[in-house]
C-alpha cells in the first residue's frame, strides 16, 4: 500500500511539474506501481497473504473465547488460585 501511495504522490508531482520529480521520465514515476504489483503477486503466490489472514482470524477467535470464558466466570480472571 505504501508503494501505491508513493506512486500517487510522484504522479501528482509530475503532472504539477513540481519538485525534482518534474524532470524524471514517466517510467521512473510509474515504477512504484510496478513494484506494488510485483509485491502483491509474490505475496499471493508464496501464501503470505493467506497466512496473515489466518493469523488474524485465529487471534479474533482466541479473543472471543477468552471474553466468553470471562463472562461465564471460568476464565483466567475468574479462577481462584490456591
Amino acid at each position: 500500500m505504501y508503494l501505491v501511495v508513493l506512486g500517487v504522490i510522484f504522479l501528482a508531482m509530475k503532472w504539477a511539474d513540481w519538485g525534482p520529480v518534474a524532470g524524471w521520465s514517466y517510467w521512473a514515476v510509474l515504477m512504484p506501481f510496478v513494484a506494488a504489483a510485483a509485491w502483491w503477486t509474490y505475496a499471493d503466490k508464496s501464501g503470505w497473504t493467506q497466512r496473515q489472514a489466518m493469523d488474524k482470524m485465529e487471534a479474533r477467535k482466541d479473543a472471543r473465547r477468552r471474553k466468553n470464558l470471562d463472562a461465564l466466570g471460568i476464565g483466567d480472571k475468574g479462577r481462584r488460585r490456591p
